[in-house]
């Protein structure tokens, strides 16, 4: 276990930038350090009122929201565990999980609330507002306290401010991989996983002056809750909160007028950039041809490179990518431009971070960097290409799934390894490359590992494929799925018969670069988007009779 102590690194943050501006709402309301200490002892008092003990789960949901993190601080202070559920699940699946943590307490944003008014709450004592803590429901309504006027009747002055230490062992949150009954994991955290999480980012990769950050991942995803919110409330950093849908036009705007000192994204989020912005300019006019001309392109793509890394802000050094994997095509053009970014490799069971390393420390194109210090690794049973699944024990590994005992023990081998389910290999040099998911790898007629996440990569860079999903049918061929681009074809004037016409023609270039055992005998048409993840990951168990 660190030395480092989660619950004090908050108070001396805290403490040495009272004054400074914490939190906005992006387009709204700022507070500074001093005020989120205030409402933390606010809710304090919420969770004494209502008889909360240490150890007590506390379910939070809502878009990210300066409340949203007072609710994440205050609980995790207090010694409680907080329980952050992402606001798409559905009704059912956000009820869910309140009743399978246990939660004695739920805050909600008041469009939560409406979606599961008509829903029992097994155990939560009272529904608390995200708005404004005001109370939507209360088993007894003499336990209520307004917290706004405690705090205007009797301000908090920096003196008086103390947290109650909380040892790193205590567990932290629960996070739920997924909100439906069948394929609910309530990942347990320690507070000392959080602050490995902390650590690393303070101490390796941010070192200058605080400055802005903009939030715009869910917070109650592991990837944006320890990268944009508690490692930068660590740094004393003005940290913006992007409550609406994070489309490349809002972010893009945000961007300039924020000017972070570090974007943190997925994959999707720059995919779709690449997309709209840039490949246009590639497929046809005076630009398309120069860039085919050596010497010449070399030019075109710093300039290019230097138009992307001002687009998210002339602050910023340093893009970290992560929760997906990035499309190599796109990644490579990215590295040729010289943007500025890296990708990383972590799992929520890690709180997220397995591996990392800065763009400027020769991270080759395809590697998500090297694991970090405080985790051991190892490749399980790999093949003759050095393949195996990605197995690691230390600091920031969880320490079990809430009330699930059988799942739990087959997470772990008998030496303590957590296997992550991901396959991979480590070169030479320690850099660790992922090559898909165990349970999504296809093994072909002849015996050859296909990972269908590589074919997917190269489709969906080919014309008019927005996303794609490949699935091996009865006849064990492979077959690929595509959600077309219907607003550029829309805006080309492509008609359905053309964009067929089209997608064969994709599948004949894919396949003449493919490997015998990879060729993909059929393209169709997929009607809508697929279903994601939080970190925008398909969700490949919904679709696998898809080519049945």
């Amino acid at each position: 276990m660190i030395k480092e102590n989660l619950v004090e690194t908050l108070e001396k943050s805290i403490l040495k930038n009272w004054d400074n501006p914490c939190f906005s709402d992006y387009g709204g309301s700022t507070c500074s350090y001093g005020d989120v200490a205030a409402n933390i002892l606010g809710l304090h008092e919420i969770f004494k009122s209502f008889g909360i003990q240490k150890g007590d789960k506390i379910a939070l949901c809502g878009r990210n929201s300066s409340n949203w993190a007072i609710t994440y601080l205050a609980t995790v202070s207090y010694g409680a565990v907080i329980v952050p559920i992402l606001v798409d699940f559905s009704p059912e699946e956000i009820v869910h999980i309140v009743n399978h943590s246990d939660s004695k307490l739920f805050f909600a944003a008041e469009s939560v609330f409406e979606k599961i008014k008509d829903f029992a709450l097994e155990n939560a004592e009272a529904l608390v507002s995200l708005e404004n803590f005001g109370f939507f429901f209360a088993a007894d309504e003499g336990k209520k306290i307004n917290i706004s006027e405690k705090i205007k009747q009797n301000p908090l002055v920096k003196e008086n401010f103390h947290l109650e230490a909380v040892s790193n062992d205590t567990q932290a949150s629960i996070v739920y991989t997924s909100g439906t009954t069948g394929f609910s994991k309530g990942v347990m955290l320690t507070h000392n996983a959080l602050m490995v999480n902390v650590k690393f980012f303070v101490d390796k990769l941010m070192k200058d002056e605080p400055g802005n950050v903009l939030a715009f991942l869910p917070l109650a995803h592991c990837f944006g809750c320890a990268y944009d919110f508690l490692s930068q409330f660590a740094r004393g950093a003005h940290i913006y909160f992007l409550g609406k849908i994070p489309t490349p036009k809002v972010i893009l705007q945000a961007f300039e007028e924020i000017n972070p000192v570090i974007v943190v994204t997925v994959p999707l989020i720059l995919e779709k950039i690449y997309q709209s912005k840039i490949v246009p300019l590639l497929e046809k006019g005076l630009l398309a041809a120069l860039i085919k001309i050596p010497l010449l392109n070399r030019v075109i793509y710093s300039k290019i490179g230097k138009e992307i890394n001002s687009a998210f802000g002339s602050n910023h050094f340093e893009l970290l990518i992560g929760g997906a994997a990035f499309n190599p095509q796109i990644e490579e053009f990215f590295a040729k431009c010289g943007v500025r970014f890296t990708v990383g490799y972590g799992m929520t069971e890690c709180a997220p971070l397995i591996a990392y390393t800065h763009y400027f420390d020769g991270r080759p194109v395809g590697s998500c960097g090297k694991v970090i210090e405080y985790l051991q690794v190892k490749i399980d049973a790999p093949d003759e290409n050095g393949v195996g699944e990605i197995c690691v024990k230390g600091e920031n590994v969880f320490t079990g799934y809430y009330k699930m005992d059988k799942e739990t023990a087959e997470a772990f081998d008998g030496e303590g390894w957590f296997h992550t389910g991901d396959l991979g290999f480590i070169d030479n040099k320690g850099f660790l490359f992922i090559k898909g998911r165990i349970k999504s790898m296809i093994l072909s007629a002849s015996g050859q590992n296909i990972y269908p996440e590589e074919i997917e990569a190269k489709l969906n860079s080919m014309p008019y494929v927005a996303e794609s999903l490949v699935i091996e049918n009865r006849e064990h061929k492979l077959v690929a799925f595509v959600f077309p681009d219907t607003a550029k074809a829309g805006k080309d004037g492509v008609t359905d018969e053309q964009l067929a016409e089209i997608m064969e023609e994709n599948r004949v270039k894919l396949n003449a670069v493919s490997s015998s055992f990879t060729k993909i005998s059929e393209i169709k048409i997929h009607p809508q988007e697929f279903e994601k993840t939080s970190t925008k990951k398909i969700k490949r168990r919904l679709y696998q009779n898809l080519a049945d």
